[in-house]
């Protein structure tokens, strides 16, 4: 099997520092910016890209930076409650951000202002309270702990797709319910459709779609499963499907928005698969295809198992990038794989060989780039085939 030779694109340094700040380490927010009407040719990716954001959440605030515009200043945002409250987010033209907590989705503005806020019911399990403010749980320990949901922008920055705990409704706890998925109007918080998720979500990730009315869900339920949503929002109704039997977790759509790929809950097996109703339309296994890792003893027969990470996504419409590090990384050096996506068959076609050792899984950009994060969490090293 050939090598193929990582060019180190950039560096972005973070913006916080991670242990003064108590911070999580940064990461790229990127948009599609095509429509379902103007496709981008097999490699053609690079076009087919948006606005690009690196972001940083901190207990006290999050924090934007325009990677293309480095003599631009940094957009903070103060956090409504510390980052073990939720999930969070920045709308494409960095004009506000959007925080997915335990009680509500609150946007606000670089000032701290509230634009908006959609209540919904507690993302801590045994809470039946409809919570109006994050003060009245913050002391809580079993609140500190709270499974929580998340939100994204669509690709054009006008929708807010959110996945919150029902009801939605302020007319009193309901010990029955489960996940809402909604539609909000991004200027002003209005809910334009919702649905029942049919979930009873530990977790969740949004996977944004070319077209703006459509995007991609998976929620984790622990041992129970991953259940895969696509929703579509028509202008009047929110219609959901579910893919895949609960058993694969949905990493990326590829630049197209014809195709996205998985990786099956235990991390043996790639699909591709068709949008539009799910199905598979080629896989890879590691079995067989990844070869043991070349410092593993010779005598150690479980080296004899590979796993793909969790994280693997689309270069461009034609190849996939996924690494195997979280095993790899009981051995020695952490490896990271070209796949040709081409057709009804993947196929294993290069290591990536990188000027100094990397950590982690690599997060696929769809323009031909990917990002690794360092080791200790302070910058985002991009980088080019």
């Amino acid at each position: 099997m050939a090598d193929a030779a990582a060019h180190l694109v950039t560096t972005l340094a973070a913006p916080l520092d991670r242990a003064q700040d108590a911070a999580d380490a940064p990461r790229l927010l990127r948009w599609p910016a095509r429509r379902p009407d103007t496709r981008p040719a097999p490699g053609d990716g690079r076009s087919a890209q948006g606005p690009r954001l690196l972001v940083q959440r901190g207990d006290t605030e999050l924090v934007a930076v325009d990677p293309d515009s480095p003599d631009a200043a940094a957009i903070r945002f103060p956090a409504p409650w510390p980052r073990r409250f939720g999930t969070s987010t920045v709308a494409p033209n960095g004009e506000f951000a959007v925080f997915a907590g335990v009680h509500a989705v609150r946007a606000v503005d670089p000032t701290g202002a509230v634009r908006w806020e959609v209540g919904h019911g507690c993302w801590e399990g045994g809470c039946r309270t409809l919570h109006t403010a994050y003060e009245e749980y913050a002391t809580d320990h079993r609140h500190r702990y709270a499974d929580s949901g998340s939100a994204v922008f669509s690709a054009d920055g006008t929708l807010v797709w959110a996945h919150v705990r029902g009801p939605v409704a302020a007319s009193g706890p309901d010990p029955e319910a489960l996940d809402e998925w909604l539609v909000i109007d991004a200027a002003d918080g209005r809910v334009l459709g919702r649905a029942d998720a049919e979930t009873a979500a530990v977790g969740s990730d949004h996977v944004p779609h070319p077209d703006p009315a459509r995007m991609g869900l998976c929620v984790g339920e622990g041992q129970d499963g991953v259940p895969m949503l696509w929703g579509r929002w028509d202008g009047k109704k929110l219609s959901v499907e579910r893919f895949c039997d609960d058993e694969r977790i949905l990493t990326d759509v590829s630049p197209s928005g014809d195709r996205f790929l998985t990786v099956t809950h235990y991390e043996e097996t790639l699909g591709v698969h068709r949008v539009d109703d799910g199905s598979v339309l080629s896989e890879l296994d590691t079995e067989h295809t990844v070869p043991r890792h070349p410092e593993a003893d010779p005598d150690d027969q479980d080296a004899d198992e590979t796993l793909w990470d969790y994280e693997c996504g689309f270069l461009d419409e034609e190849t996939v990038i996924a690494g195997t590090s979280e095993r790899d990384g009981e051995y020695g050096e952490e490896r990271h794989w070209l796949v040709s996506a081409t057709g009804d068959r993947m196929r294993l076609t290069a290591r990536i060989t990188y000027p100094f050792p990397i950590s982690g899984a690599p997060t696929a950009l769809g323009d031909g780039t990917w990002y690794t994060v360092s080791a200790a969490g302070d910058a985002l090293h991009v980088w080019s085939r």
